[in-house]
């Protein structure tokens, strides 16, 4: 049986990913779940705060920032915000 500081770290990861893949718009799961997929193995626990963070942040605006039709604020402009955003130009 894992320790439970062991289990902790999967839990919250096998957390995010679903919270990313269900955000209740079909864009917003594919960008968002995509990169998710893609990096969450990676992410340190600072890249797992600045996740839930953005997952946070409303569907509509969210989707507007990450494909670009509206800048992203000064007040929401945040490194991993950023990295969704250039994942997405870059695939």
């Amino acid at each position: 049986m894992p320790e439970p500081d062991q289990a902790q770290p999967d839990t919250r990861r096998r957390r995010i990913l679903f919270r990313a893949t269900h955000r209740g718009t079909y864009e917003n799961d594919l960008m968002i779940g995509g990169f998710v997929r893609a990096n969450l193995g990676a992410f340190t626990e600072a890249d797992l705060d600045a996740m839930e963070a953005v997952l946070e942040l409303p569907d509509a605006p969210l989707a507007d920032w990450l494909t670009g039709r509206a800048p992203i604020p000064p007040e929401e402009d945040t490194p991993m915000l950023r990295r969704i955003r250039d994942s997405l130009v870059h695939e």
